[in-house]
This record gives structure tokens, sequence and C-alpha cells, in this order.
């Protein structure tokens, strides 16, 4: 049974990971609804590109548990590599996003009161991209 602790960069990526599929499924657009206008049309991650950073959040935690279930043997892809990967796949998911939902025509609807969900996947990819850099400065854990 592998028995190491996480470790802080881990731990930041657990959080990222956590942040990314968790804002997925939170509003990331938001158009209408005030008094006087259409009523409210929501949009989320699913509706476009973002669909990549929610992908990344699942495989980042997935990557995590990999150590676990191999027992005593090193994970092979237990590498900065493979956080960094994911981190970009998070960074371009959630920039892809905008230009393809139509996000760029009432910008007002991507304000963190309106897209709190949006904003909460920029914070998740920001912390996976620092938890791949962690990992990279961290020992050899072999």
């Amino acid at each position: 049974m592998y028995r190491r602790s996480l470790g802080s960069a881990r731990r930041l990526a657990l959080i990222a990971g956590l942040l990314l599929a968790v804002g997925s499924i939170l509003p990331w657009y938001q158009q209408g609804g005030a008094t006087g206008e259409l009523p409210s049309r929501v949009y989320t991650a699913f509706d476009g590109a973002g669909f990549a950073s929610f992908l990344a959040g699942l495989a980042t935690l997935a990557l995590l548990a990999l150590p676990y279930a191999m027992g005593d043997r090193p994970a092979p892809l237990d590498h900065w590599i493979s956080f960094a990967a994911l981190a970009v796949v998070a960074i371009l998911g959630v920039v892809l996003w905008v230009p393809t939902s139509g996000a760029l025509a009432d910008p007002s609807g991507l304000l963190p009161t309106r897209a709190y969900g949006f904003w909460i996947e920029v914070v998740g990819a920001a912390l996976l991209g620092r938890a791949a850099f962690e990992v990279y400065l961290s020992p050899d854990r072999r």
C-alpha cells in the first residue's frame, strides 16, 4: 500500500481539481434576468470549450489517486509534466470558451456576480498551473 503523504504541491493540485470540477457546473455566463429584460439565460462550461477544463479537473483528481491505486509500485504518470499538461488544457478550456460561447457580445454577463462559475474556474486553472510548478520544484518521491 502507498503510505506517503500527499505533500503540499499535490494538495494544491487536489484543491485545483475540485475547483475545476465544481466550477464547471456553476453559471459561467448570465444574460438578461434584470427588471424590464428578457428572462435569464444561463450558460455553463458544457455550452462550449469549457468542457475541456472540466475534464482536466477530473483527470487531475484521477492522477492524484493513481499512486494510491497502484500499491507499492511507483506511478508512471505522477510527474510534473502531467500536471502541467492538465493545467494547459484547463487554461485553454477557459480561454477558448469566451469567444466560442458568444460571451463577447455582452461582456456584462461575465461579471463575477453573474458568472461566478467562470471565475472559480479561472482560479482553479491558475492553481493547477501553480501546483504543476511546485511539483516540478519538489524532490523526486521515488
